[in-house]
């Protein structure tokens, strides 16, 4: 059961998008849910040397009073905004470097059950936040719910399909979905290009996790498909459009590189292009 939702906020227009998605999953269980407004501040070292003198150093103060009067007027406003819910709610600030934030984020997030924030890798000014989903994602320890542009929020969440791989990541996205699967009338759970031992009869991953899965309730349908191919993000879009989901649970896949965790592959294809709603989790 879902108790508290963690949402990004950040001034933009597409904080409605986030908090219609909050308030619709936090009704099912009256949840408790945060507003995370993400208010940035000059990153001081990067306008102006330390040795720049005095009038510098006037300009730097000034610019940080500025960003911090700015998110007084944003907190304002979107406390306002959230006084019409029907849940319990507050929101938080983080007034931190653009640097800074993403960390701070995964942080805030390990207390919460659900972090949601925009679709990232986009092209509509949403991939200033890419270092924020991948924080959350990898180091915060919970799942990410990542909403598409423009995707009104369902009353509730009957229809999902599962990406299944026998990963941990897999089973951890899984576990993460059990609130939303428990509610669910319809499960579709999705294998791309299978192993030979997903089909083994001797050994069946994937037989085992739709048996899991259907103790939760839901009819379960289990469709193996072959790429050919073709990009696995589109077979996955194509099976969501197909069952008519209402939300994608597959697992984070990614790389480290000096501690910088890059999202490649299917995932990061899927989470760019998707217009439907994709809880994930690493």
């Amino acid at each position: 059961m879902i108790k508290d939702v963690l949402v990004h906020l950040d001034g933009t227009p597409r904080d409605e998008e986030r908090l219609q998605h909050a308030e619709a999953i936090a009704s099912i269980s009256q949840a408790h849910v945060t507003g995370l407004l993400t208010n940035p501040l000059p990153d001081m070292p990067l306008i102006a040397p330390m040795d720049a003198g005095a009038a510098a150093a006037e300009i730097l103060v000034s610019l940080n009073e500025e960003a911090k009067g700015t998110g007084d007027a944003l907190q304002k406003k979107l406390t306002a905004r959230m006084a019409l819910f029907s849940v319990p709610n507050e929101i938080r600030r983080l007034d931190a470097t653009p640097g800074g934030i993403p960390n701070e984020a995964a942080s805030e997030a390990r207390w919460a059950d659900l972090f949601i924030m925009s679709r990232p890798y986009g092209t509509d000014g949403s991939e200033e936040w890419d270092s924020l989903f991948e924080a959350v994602l990898f180091e915060g320890g919970r799942s990410v719910l990542v909403v598409p542009p423009n995707h009104r929020a369902a009353d509730a969440i009957r229809r999902v399909l599962v990406c299944w791989r026998d990963t941990r990541e897999a089973a951890r996205a899984v576990a993460e979905a059990a609130p939303f699967l428990a509610k669910a009338t319809k499960i579709t759970i999705l294998v791309v290009d299978p192993e030979q031992k997903e089909t083994d009869s001797n050994n069946q991953p994937t037989a085992d996790i739709a048996k899991h899965i259907s103790r939760y309730g839901a009819p379960v349908e289990v469709s193996i498909v072959q790429s050919q191919g073709r990009d696995v993000s589109d077979v996955i879009l194509e099976q969501a459009r197909r069952t008519s989901a209402d939300l994608i649970v597959m697992g984070g896949y990614g790389h480290s590189r000096a501690r910088e965790w890059i999202i490649g592959g299917a995932t990061r294809n899927t989470l760019s292009t998707s217009e439907f709603p994709i809880l994930m989790a690493h």
